[in-house]
């Protein structure tokens, strides 16, 4: 009888604590010997890809996958990645084993760090990234450098780290939305694949680990909205990156929320200091500073130049640090020579609103073809007494000339949240254009929001992910080939 009892209770804690029979929970256990492919089976379809090299698993050449022979629902996964250059791989969790194919069950783990794709099939998807569910876009770790990546599950919720700095996390609905074809990517149990991509991509693997949890005895992790993630999910599926590039700390937000905020919400943040005369940051020495606090946060570091002696104030080198740099134009000195600030009542003069607006034109085309930024935010705000005018004073020649101008020095045209700008005429002229696009909020508290006007402009204007911005690689930043221009005429 108590043997009886005995083997119910092991078999009851296995059931429960969803780990592979021969893994102790909360134990680690090594997965790979270093000299053979010992407890992995290779798929069938070029098997050659995959192989073992100075300790290491290569994944190297024709798509193919290498199953581990183990059955997990809790754990803790654990590897050491190298990723050569352009190189693209990836970790499916709660798979099975497949002869060809991408495996249809589970999710798949991103690791690229510097793979672009093409311009017809960009692949912004980075490392960390939970493959068409939640995708991030900023790389946290470099080529030709060993990281470790973490994985961890506990019943419907996926928290993936690297470097020991949680990047990515998501919580599974119930009932998620899939895609056709896609009804078994979501969580249940079972194994851990890696994969070899294409011929051009080389990724290692060494120390390999995983770890048996014991789960949250079936309580699953609450969804708060599930029609903001089924949104969330349809965009990354698209391959749309969710990003959000214009986020200041301010009104008592800080780093530590956004972070929060954006593995929640699925949005990526962009995070932007004020730099100008006047603002937080003010030459080189608290450019650095400010680099340094944020430097390795799982967001983008964007640059706000602020007014147009920003030129006079850091050096092309220092600039070259952020990720991307931004502007706009409100702050501008009219044909009278007053320095206007149009989000300021009492700094701002409107003689004659033709007049007004001949000079605002004017200084747009002034600003982006000679500074060297990458988008133009806060695009078409005008003064308040002028904004119930707006359709009115936005007249289509006007837009026509802001559009040439940005389609010429490739700058990017913000889709605002706050300021709900610029409207859709102006932004399917864009998209006619060429001109790529970015969403901002620009936000003056610490509610965020969920990017409600750019994403109704994304549907109406009907913009894809090529039309979206792209951050350029550091050969290629207007900064370093324009440099920075002795002053902006015009």
């Amino acid at each position: 009888m108590n043997l009886k009892k005995s083997f119910l209770g092991l078999i009851t804690v296995l059931v429960l604590s969803g780990c592979s029979t021969n893994t102790p929970v909360g134990q680690w256990q090594s997965m790979f010997d270093g000299e053979s492919l010992t407890g992995w089976k290779k798929a069938a379809e070029n098997p050659e890809s995959i192989s073992v090299e100075d300790g290491m698993l290569k994944c190297s050449g024709e798509r193919s996958h290498l199953f581990y022979k183990g059955d997990f629902k809790n754990f803790e996964f654990e590897a050491e990645i190298k990723a050569k250059e352009h190189s693209n791989s990836g970790v499916f969790i709660h798979t099975e084993y497949q002869d060809e194919g991408w495996p249809a069950k589970g999710y798949e783990i991103q690791v690229n760090n510097s793979y672009r794709g093409s311009a017809d099939h960009p692949e912004r998807r980075k490392t960390a990234s939970i493959y068409n569910i939640r995708n991030i876009y900023f790389p946290l770790a470099e080529d030709n450098e060993w990281f470790t990546m973490r994985i961890k599950v506990v019943e419907n919720f996926v928290e993936i780290f690297v470097n020991d700095v949680k990047v990515n996390e998501y919580t599974e609905p119930e009932n998620p939305w899939r895609w056709e074809g896609g009804e078994n990517t979501k969580l249940s149990r079972g194994t851990i694949a890696l994969q070899a991509h294409d011929p051009g991509s080389t990724v290692y693997f060494r120390n390999l680990r995983i770890k048996s949890l014991p789960g949250g005895g079936g309580e699953r992790k609450k969804v708060e909205d599930q029609t903001w993630d089924n949104k969330v999910t349809k965009l990354m599926r698209a391959g749309f990156p969710l990003v959000d590039y214009h986020v200041h700390l301010k009104g008592g937000l800080t780093l530590e929320d956004c972070v929060a905020n954006s593995q929640k919400a699925g949005i990526n943040y962009g995070i932007a200091p004020n730099c100008g005369l006047h603002f937080p940051v003010t030459d080189d020495e608290s450019l650095y500073a400010y680099m340094k606090e944020v430097q390795g946060s799982p967001t983008f570091k964007g640059m706000q130049a602020e007014g147009r002696e920003w030129i006079t104030l850091f050096s092309p080198e220092a600039v070259a640090r952020f990720d991307y740099v931004f502007t706009d134009a409100m702050t501008f000195t009219d044909r009278k020579g007053r320095r206007n600030r149009i989000w300021i009542p009492e700094e701002v003069w409107v003689d004659d609103k033709q007049l007004f607006m001949d000079d605002l034109v004017a200084k747009i085309e002034a600003i982006f073809s000679q500074e060297p930024v990458d988008i133009y935010v806060n695009p078409t705000v005008l003064p308040t007494e002028l904004m119930s005018e707006y359709e009115e004073l936005w007249t289509t020649e006007r837009m026509k000339r802001v559009v040439k101008v940005l389609a010429e020095n490739n700058i990017a045209l913000e889709i605002n949240a706050r300021y709900k700008t610029p409207n859709a005429e102006m932004i399917k002229m864009a998209k006619a254009a060429g001109v790529k696009f970015t969403f901002g909020t620009n936000n003056v508290t610490r509610d965020l929001g969920k990017l409600d006007y750019c994403l109704l402009m994304l549907e109406e204007c009907q913009l894809t992910p090529n039309d979206m911005f792209e951050i350029k690689p550091d050969s290629l930043k207007s900064v370093l080939i324009k440099g920075l221009p002795d002053k902006i005429t015009g």
